[in-house]
């Protein structure tokens, strides 16, 4: 069990290692020139060559990534170049608020979709297992983006129950967070209960379909105990991977939502760095997207050992 915990933690790592490569490589290949976009188009090549040297944009690429990633490493994100700002002071007040948003989600979608997934699986072919199919599929295939907009012309525009933009500030009470957070909530809500809770029915009926839950069924249980007691206990492990996953989706997948209610998180954070080229901020933005998403689902793959007992005795060799 330790050594396997220890070669995951290991590869998350090594995951993490390869996302710094790849963010600094992704923001090196942006269009546009960062110290043109800060002198504007009537810069002359003299204060264009001054500015990059002045921030180091003339060093080569493997330097300045050695440099970057020493300062990740000790807990510096580096300095924005839009405003001389450290890049953390600015980065981790919206990472709390996606992280806020994110749980707010979290707390309903989770619990309501793996409930709904098993009592679907119980059900299997009835009623209610059909219906729930078709609007988890619905909900799937419908893009946040569009959600959003169909949930602002509903709940905003049409009736004024909510307001149509998240705008929330330091200090605001927390009813009225909750007020201008609910429409995002509810996108993000009803994406990944969909997910959840197809991905929990259909594991759960796999399950089901094993030879010692058709033994239960011939001993006479009900198809309720049968489901909560045998089969949903075995299939906790994968539900488990869905749920992490998905919870990733919640703080790692939210640039669209953000971006839809102009809600002040990580993702519009990073957009807003985008257009303004400020990569140091981007760098920031991403590489913080990316550890959150390698430990989420470093922790799953931990909690699948943990809850499948194959891999905690695995048999030795020969046996």
């Amino acid at each position: 069990m330790t050594t396997l915990i220890l070669k995951r933690l290991g590869l998350g790592l090594f995951t993490l290692w390869l996302v710094s490569v790849l963010v600094f490589a992704g923001t090196e290949i942006l269009p546009g020139d960062v110290a043109g976009a800060i002198l504007g188009q009537n810069a002359t090549p003299e204060s264009l060559a001054a500015l990059r040297t002045q921030l180091g944009l003339d060093e080569p690429a493997l330097m300045r990534y050695l440099g970057w990633l020493g300062g990740i490493t000790h807990g510096d994100l580096g300095q924005s170049l839009a405003n001389h700002r450290p890049v953390a002071e600015l980065l981790w007040p919206r990472f709390w608020n996606t992280m806020a948003l994110a749980a707010y989600a979290g707390v309903i979608a989770i619990p309501l979709a793996v409930s709904l997934g098993i009592l679907a699986a119980a059900r299997r072919g009835r009623f209610f297992d059909r219906f729930a199919n078709i609007a988890a599929l619905a909900l799937v295939s419908l893009p946040e983006y569009f959600l959003g907009l169909l949930l602002i012309l509903g709940l905003s525009v049409r009736t004024g129950w909510l307001p149509s933009l998240a705008d929330t500030y330091e200090g605001m009470g927390l009813v009225d967070w909750f007020r201008a957070t609910t429409l995002p909530m509810l996108v993000l809500v009803m994406v990944t209960m969909a997910q959840i809770l197809r991905m929990t029915r259909t594991t759960v009926l796999g399950v089901m379909d094993q030879p010692y839950i058709e033994t239960a069924f011939l001993k006479g249980l009900r198809n309720g105990r049968v489901v909560l007691r045998h089969a949903t206990p075995n299939a906790a492990a994968p539900i488990v991977n869905v749920v992490s996953f998905n919870i990733a989706y919640l703080i790692t997948g939210v640039v669209l939502v953000e971006a839809v209610f102009n809600y002040n998180g990580l993702g519009r954070f990073m957009v807003d760095a985008v257009s303004k080229r400020d990569l140091p901020m981007v760098q920031g933005a991403a590489i913080v997207f990316g550890a959150a998403y390698v430990l989420l689902n470093m922790i799953a793959d931990i909690a699948a050992i943990a809850l499948n007992p194959r891999l905690r005795h695995p048999r030795a060799k020969g046996a």
